[in-house]
């Protein structure tokens, strides 16, 4: 059964994102949800059987399938290695710094068992998102471009400083001026290749 209202549903998970991005993973509650939403906490659990539930549908509905669009948009798995990586580098770039709240999950997702319980609960197997992705690289470790690492090596080489690169994106409040813009994210993308090839 769901909520009667979409409106509140969106709510739910909009609130829930905020929170996240802004307190943290560890201080959402779903008493703390439906105060900052203005519903009951029973809305809530007519959706979700618990803050867990709520968590899981939240990365697979909205975050990880939004961003998975965003990334592959434009996107040509055929494509030279780096002009490939380049395009994936700026779908991600410009999708997460105007995304912080799913961002901030996505960092959470990382570092907890959450990622490894959605995608068991949901059946999902390694390569059923970012498909294009998976057989990019499969076909430049193949012909030889890119060193033979396992995937999620190549995984972690090629997106990890990204991530880290949009931290500090988010981070500019504490710096005079904001460093991270887009010349310096090709100059990064650039070097990140440099090192993968053979």
């Amino acid at each position: 059964m769901r909520p009667k209202s979409p409106e509140k549903e969106a709510a739910i998970r909009s609130v829930a994102l905020q929170i996240i991005s802004e307190e943290g993973l560890e201080n959402l509650s779903m008493q703390k949800l439906a105060k900052a939403a203005n519903i009951s906490p029973r809305t809530i659990y007519i959706k979700y059987k618990d803050k867990d539930d709520l968590l899981i549908k939240l990365f697979i509905e909205n975050v990880l399938g939004d961003y998975e669009a965003a990334v592959l948009a434009g996107f040509d798995e055929t494509a030279d290695f780096a002009a490939g990586v380049k395009r994936l580098w700026l779908n991600g770039f410009h999708y997460l710094k105007n995304n912080r709240h799913s961002f901030a999950l996505m960092q959470y997702g990382k570092s907890s068992p959450l990622l490894n319980k959605a995608f068991q609960e949901h059946g999902i197997q390694q390569g059923s998102f970012f498909a294009p992705i998976h057989r990019f690289l499969k076909r430049n470790t193949k012909t030889g471009v890119i060193r033979n690492f396992p995937f999620d090596v190549q995984r972690a080489l090629l997106f990890s400083p990204l991530f880290d690169l949009v931290n500090e994106y988010f981070d500019y409040k504490e710096r005079p001026r904001q460093i991270i813009i887009e010349k310096i994210i090709l100059q990064c993308c650039e070097t990140v290749v440099k090192g993968m090839l053979l």
